[in-house]
């Protein structure tokens, strides 16, 4: 009996999970329009309305508190587009990509409560 097996793209490893990837939990979310974000930004979320954008220290309008790490890519130059985040699992702290004013040490134990472990790698 033989299989029939579809492929789709290719598969590059990254450094994101560090470790425990049976602890991810991921949903679906809304990215704001008008950005372009890599797998592994960190997100927050917009009070007024609920979408997701790279959370940036000096943001007024919720986003400023990381909330999510984005596990695929997401081009939302066209308009808002929906993505799968990751709400809990272990991450390189290296891998990730942070906003302008935030550090992986200033995030960590906020995104700790949430169940998010961000972990320094050794060499």
């Amino acid at each position: 009996m033989s299989a029939n097996f579809q492929t789709e793209g290719t598969y590059t490893p990254d450094s994101l999970i560090a470790g425990n990837a049976h602890l991810l939990v991921g949903r679906k979310v809304t990215i704001l329009s008008g950005q372009v974000l890599v797998r592994g930004a960190v997100l927050g979320k917009i009070t007024d309305g609920g979408k997701y954008q790279l959370s940036a220290s000096a943001a007024t309008d919720g986003s400023e508190t990381p909330d999510l790490i984005l596990a695929e890519a997401a081009d939302a130059t066209a308009g808002d587009v929906s993505a799968l985040a990751y709400e809990r699992g272990d991450f390189n702290a290296g891998a990730v990509t942070l906003g302008t004013g935030h550090t992986a040490a200033s995030i960590r134990d906020g995104l700790r409560a949430k169940g998010i472990t961000l972990l320094t790698t050794i060499a």
